[in-house]
């Protein structure tokens, strides 16, 4: 069975996002004094005094309420509740968080109208009790009429243990403990603003987990998502659109942060592209970061269905890859789109191949047969007058697929040289969509890193 669902909801800025992290221990969504920041919702598994439970953050609710924003704005802000309002369907209990600070608003008074048509338990949670004596001030809140307000900081931490108390004793029971359920991959969509990376993330759910509107930035917390692909379990992250350096101000700059964190956590990235926009400075940034850290990549070219059959000419789209990432020649590439369904699931396909890649070991006795035929097929070049002598080569562990060879001076070692061993390597043992690093070390080194 599934864990129990527990949704935190209310207002924007009464710190819902604060309590999403006090409960996990750890900054995991974005907490700025904005109003209406979280915008996804956002999953993450909890546990308190050994029960496990699923935690969700939700967008802020206004139910409506006239506010001053141009229509594209009113249009994301409709969508964001809709959103909210899944999770709350979802949910096995309800955190409702109001300010105590700011006392018992009308919008307050209609979001608890909201969850007693739910149906589903609510704990009213009295935040912003900051400094000893302001607990009298949740007292207002019973007007509302759901229980006893529990009065807490999330920012501080005071009451929570309370809070978690009161929580896990009114959920239900999560079942046994579901089988051991292998994690075959995790794959982080990566991508410019409005590329379209949560469209194809619904695509291949067939389910609006993440919001899709027209307004780039959309997303900004990375949402992590679930699914089962030919029996295994593959984890997908959809992430802010990362802006060019200097763009980034404020939030932006965290969802830059996290998308970067969330692409370093994962084995593989999708690098979703606008075919319409072609292969942009930014989309080259971006590889670069992936490349950067070692982790797989897989150039997903989408909107393929708004090209002409003329601007379709594979040829000519390959060629332009071959120049935009000649850093990463070995990147596999599908040509989707992800509203139409077009061959939607075959980066997803490729993404998995490219973690198998990742996990592909060569044994040393292996590697070094390949090693002596290189080394008589081609000669060796001097420098500086001296001759590399390259000894042997083994791999290292490590996520990223890593080959230490022994010589007997690294600096002898030309860019050149190094680019050969890493084709002929790549030739031999595959290793496609995954960056390869080549380390090179003095003979006598007693030790791998």
């Amino acid at each position: 069975m599934a864990l129990p669902l527990v949704a935190i909801v209310g207002r924007p800025n009464v710190g819902k996002s604060a309590l999403f992290n006090r409960i996990l221990g750890e900054r995991r969504a974005i907490v700025d004094p904005m109003a209406g920041l979280t915008r996804d919702r956002l999953y993450a598994e909890a546990d308190w005094r050994g029960r496990r439970f699923t935690i969700v953050d939700t967008a802020g609710l206004v139910l409506g309420k006239e506010r001053d924003e141009v229509p594209a704005q009113r249009e994301l802000r409709r969508r964001m509740e809709e959103q909210t309002g899944l999770a709350i369907e979802e949910a096995d209990s309800i955190l409702f968080v109001v300010d105590v600070r700011e006392g018992l608003t009308p919008i307050d008074r209609d979001i608890a109208d909201l969850l007693r048509r739910s149906r589903t338990p609510v704990l009213l949670v009295a935040n912003k009790v900051d400094g000893r004596g302001r607990e009298h001030l949740a007292a207002e809140f019973y007007e509302l009429g759901l229980g006893d307000p529990l009065p807490m900081s999330a920012i501080h931490g005071t009451g929570g243990g309370e809070l978690l108390d009161a929580l896990v004793e009114g959920l239900p029971d999560s079942g046994p403990e579901p089988e051991d359920d292998t994690l075959a991959g995790r794959i982080a969509i990566l991508g410019r603003p409005n590329v379209g990376k949560s469209s194809l993330v619904n695509a291949l759910l067939g389910d609006e987990r993440t919001l899709v509107t027209a307004v780039p930035g959309t997303t900004r917390d990375p949402i992590d998502t679930s699914l089962q692909v030919d029996g295994k379990r593959v984890v997908l992250v959809d992430t802010a659109g990362i802006r060019r350096p200097g763009l980034t101000r404020g939030v932006e700059q965290y969802s830059l942060l996290r998308g970067l964190r969330a692409m370093e956590r994962s084995d593989v990235a999708m690098l979703v592209m606008d075919a319409r926009d072609g292969i942009t400075a930014q989309d080259r940034h971006i590889a670069g970061y992936v490349v950067e850290a070692g982790r797989g990549i897989v150039l997903v070219l989408n909107k393929w269905d708004l090209l002409t059959a003329e601007e379709k000419e594979e040829k000519v789209w390959r060629k332009r890859l071959r120049d935009a990432f000649d850093f990463a020649a070995w990147a596999p590439v599908a040509y989707v789109s992800a509203k139409t369904g077009q061959r939607v699931t075959q980066p997803l396909e490729v993404a998995l191949e490219v973690v198998e890649e990742r996990r592909r070991r060569v044994a040393t006795p292996e590697l070094n047969r390949w090693l002596r035929s290189v080394l008589a097929a081609r000669e060796i070049p001097t420098r500086k007058g001296k001759r590399l002598n390259v000894l042997f080569v083994t791999q290292a562990e490590s996520t990223t697929p890593t080959f230490v060879f022994f010589v007997n001076d690294p600096e002898l070692v030309h860019f050149s040289y190094r680019r050969f061993l890493e084709s002929q390597l790549r030739k031999q043992f595959g290793f496609r969509g995954t960056p390869v690093r080549l380390v090179f070390r003095r003979r006598g080194a007693e030790r791998l890193e």
